[in-house]
């Protein structure tokens, strides 16, 4: 019969053994990353460790655990033959480790300086000689004898070329001792580093044990990281409309995985989770806000008495083949979703490899093939191109968490573009590029800024009349939706108002941005059609208004 042991739960937790532990052993163990699960902001990690334990106490010791691990989420669970009890569970860096061959070193760092030594006696010479033949350069002129006669130029030129050969040897001399040197001070430095202490990069967990009798266990050690995160990415293909079939639109969802953690999780069960346990268990607590006046100012505070600035840290996350009727088409593999009330998990099947330091592994979460709406969209007040949107409501349990949208339409790579939140049953909106088909144009049809008033001037105003054609060059009909904006007045001496000249619009406040109005019509084949759109303000005389967009 197989005995569950006990939970150990943080640092220096649990019940303390039977035994006194003056009188465990202890065993040194290895660990091995079996599971991961990744959130937006943080890994949890579970370690396995298999020993043989004698009956009686042991004190187990692992020292192949990250440095970067919080110690309070450090839980240990395990499973043995005999009844087994986990006690107390300690995690501290191990002590710096001292260099195994210090007498060597310090020999060969002797042998190096006297090295270097004899190169500044090299130096030394090789200085001297220069000295002397610049010096004799200068105190005999080889253009004179002994008594003052000119001597042939055939003498001048081999004293010229013996003093210049003694003067290029030196300094030869000189620059090949001192690149010598540079090596050996080189050398040196690397010997002196590795005669230094070597600082901790593991981190040494003890886990201490009492077995009732001799048996083989295995430890689960979890605990949790921060540099390690996962950021949702998704892959949108849309094969557009045409005249004889509907369109369709193949959403792929991806997780970007990476990790910085000092451990390499090498053959593991992978697990994203939606969890972002950086955001803590429960929500602030609003304090009391009292209006009152202004205290009377302070006098100023020196800049060297103030505190430090608050230092915020936010994590943000921020970003194939056409499918179709093709044989044998290769499969990436995909996760399977556990999905809860309150988190979704994707579990990817069979176990991967994620480097530290070693990029983002791209991971395949799912793919649906929807049939989506398709819809024009343009805003010609700033940008008269018309963009291709494809609209679907949300179906699945799993939400679709923001993130970067390769798009693809029709197998051609056209962008990028980014993700909104959507939960289940809300709309999901995502644009696939400019349609160069549909022309929209936005032309000024009137604007008139003056008075109002029959005899005397009562108010101003500023009446605007504008014209949008749509021109539909496919060969399949488009539905088009244009929107533009009319002013909105947060002053009620300020009346602005929609003219009767304005084509009925299909939406006003768009999506609760008031003042967008929104215009949806239906473009036939070769069909041009036009908006109309007219509005006007009226403010008092005696005022200045300005049109500005809203923050």
């Amino acid at each position: 019969m197989r005995h569950r042991g006990l939970t150990a739960t943080g640092l220096v937790l649990g019940a303390a053994l039977s035994a006194a532990p003056g009188h465990a052993a202890n065993r040194d163990v290895t660990s091995t990353v079996d599971a991961v699960t990744v959130y937006p902001d943080g890994a949890s990690v579970t370690r396995v460790i298999a020993l043989d334990l004698p009956a009686g106490d042991t004190t187990a010791i692992a020292k192949d655990f990250p440095l970067g691990l919080d110690a309070s989420s450090l839980r240990v669970e395990g499973e043995a033959g005999a009844k087994l009890v986990i006690g107390t569970v300690d995690a501290k860096p191990p002590r710096a480790a001292p260099s195994a061959n210090v007498p060597e070193i310090d020999k060969r760092i002797e042998s190096l300086k006297d090295e270097r030594a004899n190169l500044d006696g090299a130096i030394a010479a090789a200085l001297a000689r220069k000295k002397f033949a610049e010096r004799f350069a200068a105190a005999s002129p080889a253009g004179l004898g002994e008594k003052g006669e000119a001597r042939p130029v055939a003498e001048w030129r081999n004293a010229f070329a013996a003093v210049g050969e003694e003067v290029g040897q030196a300094d030869a001399a000189i620059r090949d001792a001192e690149r010598k040197q540079r090596d050996i001070d080189r050398e040196i430095a690397r010997l002196q580093a590795d005669r230094a202490d070597k600082p901790p990069s593991k981190l040494e967990v003890q886990i201490e044990l009492s077995a009732a009798a001799a048996t083989k266990a295995v430890l689960r050690v979890t605990y949790t990281v921060r540099n390690a995160h996962w950021m949702p990415l998704y892959d949108a293909r849309l094969e557009t409309s045409a005249k004889d079939r509907k369109p369709a639109l193949e959403l792929v969802r991806r997780a970007e995985v990476l990790q910085a953690t000092g451990e390499d999780w090498s053959d593991v069960a992978l697990s994203v989770s939606t969890v972002r346990t950086g955001r803590g268990g429960s929500a602030p607590e609003l304090k009391t806000v009292i209006a009152q006046y202004p205290p009377p100012p302070r006098p100023a505070v020196p800049s060297a008495a103030r505190g430090l600035p608050e230092i915020r840290q936010e994590f943000r996350f921020n970003g194939g083949t056409s499918f179709g009727d093709v044989a044998d088409k290769a499969l990436e593999q995909e996760t399977v979703a556990e999905i809860s009330a309150f988190q979704t998990v994707f579990r990817l099947p069979g176990r991967v490899t994620v480097g530290a330091n070693e990029g983002a592994k791209n991971l395949r979460i799912s793919t649906a093939t929807i049939t989506p709406d398709l819809i024009i969209r343009s805003a010609p007040i700033v940008d008269p191109t018309a963009y291709l949107e494809a609209s679907f409501p949300q179906t699945e349990d799993a939400p679709l968490l923001p993130g970067k949208v390769s798009i693809y339409r029709d197998g051609m790579f056209v962008g990028t573009s980014n993700m909104a939140h959507a939960g289940k049953g809300e709309p999901v909106r995502v644009g696939f590029g400019a349609d160069d088909k549909v022309k929209i144009e936005r032309s000024v049809i009137k604007r008139n800024e003056g008075s109002a008033g029959l005899i005397v001037t009562t108010a101003k105003i500023d009446e605007r009349a504008f014209k949008t054609t749509i021109r539909n060059a496919h060969d399949f009909p488009v539905k088009v939706a244009i929107q533009d904006q009319l002013p909105v007045s947060e002053n009620e001496e300020i009346a602005v108002e929609m003219l009767p000249s304005t084509t009925p619009p299909t939406s006003l406040n768009v999506r609760d941005r008031r003042g967008v109005t929104e215009w949806i019509v239906d473009a036939k084949p070769g069909e041009t059609k036009d908006i109309s759109f007219a509005w006007r303000v009226r403010w008092p005389k005696d005022k200045t208004i300005v049109l500005n967009p809203s923050g």
